[in-house]
Formats: C-alpha cells, sequence, structure tokens
C-alpha cells in the first residue's frame, strides 16, 4: 500500500497561525485538536505560503505555528509576540491616541424617579387595601358561619319541640275519636 499524499493545511487559531502536514481535512482537525470543521467555516485552508509547506513537510503530522501577523519561522515551541493590527487594539479596549484625544461623552442626566416612585407606592397601597378587605371577608364569612350554626341550632330545638306538641295533640285527637288520616289541607 503507498503512502498517503500529504497536503499542507493552514489556520488562525487564537493568537497564532497554525500549519500541518496531513492526508486529509479531518486529519489536520484531529492534529490541531479541534471538533469544529474550520475548513466549513472558512477558518482552515490549504497552505499557499512555500515556506510555510516547507516547515510542515519537513514534520509531517505535528502542528507547527508562529505568532499572528509575524514572518517568524513556523515552529513546535512559536517565539515572539502576536502583531495585533490597530483595528484589533481598538475592538480589544486598547485606546489609540486619537479616542485619548476625543472628550468623553457627555454623561447622561440624571433621571426623575418621582413619577415611578408615586407610580410604585400607588400600587403598593392598592393591594395592602385590598388584603384588608380580603380580611374583613373573611371576618365576616366567619361570623355568618357562626350564626347559621345558631340559626340551625335553634330551629332544630324549636323543630323537636314542634314534633312533640305535634304528636301530643294528635294522640289527644285520636283520643277523642278523630281521624287524622287525612292531610291537613284536606279538613273542612
Amino acid at each position: 500500500m503507498a503512502p498517503a499524499r500529504l497536503k499542507v493545511f493552514q489556520a488562525s487559531l487564537g493568537f497564532h497561525e497554525t500549519v500541518v502536514a496531513a492526508s486529509s481535512q479531518a486529519a489536520a482537525l484531529r492534529a490541531w485538536g479541534v471538533r469544529q470543521n474550520l475548513f466549513a467555516e472558512k477558518l482552515a485552508a490549504l497552505a499557499t505560503d512555500p515556506a510555510a509547506i516547507q516547515a510542515a513537510l519537513a514534520d509531517p503530522g505535528e502542528p507547527l505555528s508562529r505568532p499572528a501577523g509575524s514572518s517568524a519561522p513556523f515552529a513546535r515551541e512559536p517565539k515572539g509576540v502576536p502583531h495585533v493590527p490597530p483595528s484589533r487594539k481598538r475592538a480589544a479596549g486598547v485606546k489609540t491616541t486619537e479616542a485619548l484625544k476625543r472628550p468623553p461623552p457627555p454623561a447622561k442626566p440624571a433621571q426623575d424617579r418621582r413619577p415611578l416612585d408615586r407610580a410604585e407606592a400607588a400600587l403598593r397601597a392598592l393591594d395592602e387595601a385590598r388584603a384588608r378587605e380580603e380580611d374583613e371577608f373573611r371576618q365576616r364569612r366567619k361570623a355568618l358561619d357562626g350564626q347559621e350554626a345558631a340559626a340551625r341550632v335553634r330551629y332544630a330545638a324549636a323543630r323537636a319541640k314542634a314534633e312533640g306538641t305535634l304528636a301530643r295533640a294528635k294522640a289527644a285527637f285520636e283520643r277523642a275519636g278523630g281521624e287524622t288520616d287525612a292531610e291537613p289541607g284536606d279538613r273542612r
């Protein structure tokens, strides 16, 4: 079996440019230790720099790198610091002399919070009033339940007394010879 033909792939990873000689894009991604497909995202491609190709082919399968933006040789342990273009400096929060000359933007005026405070207080007062009202309803419901229970007891006692009176009157009526089969409304 013939050895696989090597290709040299290049990518920017963090602050470093990297190259690797590998048989495929998948092999290059494994060598870089990356799971995402940098080639699909246009963050990696075939190398075109002859010095990068020569360095990678001298050490196949081994990722080599150099600081981003530098012309340093590719190596296993890159030396030097990355070159950050001015646009990246501003994005990273480094102020340029032009930015230092500009006056700071005017401070926002303090907002009047009083209307918001009044609206929040009105809502709290409304909630508190409703809680008091609910408490009053509970107290009135409890008192009404007590009155209803007392009325039931009075009714039961009065009905028992009335039934006793009816039973005695019926017994006296029957002893006197009256008939009690007819309904009370049928008598004439």
